[in-house]
């Protein structure tokens, strides 16, 4: 019996809860696009290897409002485009991982 619980405590400690999450993941989650929770954990990985917590925030703004991503694609400030370098970085990090 004593076994039981460090094994359970492993796969409670496993299974990210949406406190747990950052943005990224936990957008991925509430998307209506039927993400996989594994799928949202890959993403989220990625999102922690290659953004700033504020870039999380911003991007994950952008799965309730593709117009915004846009504004910031063409936007020609300086941390604009810094942002969407660094969301093109995760991207294709996310794609590499979890494709």
């Amino acid at each position: 019996m004593k076994l039981i619980y460090p094994a359970l405590a492993a796969v409670f400690l496993a299974v990210p809860t949406s406190a747990s999450a950052n943005p990224i993941q936990r957008a991925c989650l509430a998307s209506d696009n039927n993400s996989s929770r594994a799928l949202c954990s890959c993403i989220g990985d990625a999102a922690d290897a290659t953004l700033s917590r504020s870039q999380m925030r911003e991007g994950a703004r952008w799965f309730d409002d593709p117009q915004r991503a846009q504004d910031v694609r063409q936007s020609d400030r300086a941390s604009d485009e810094a942002m969407w370098q660094a969301w093109r970085t995760f991207s294709s990090l996310a794609e590499q991982r979890c494709g």
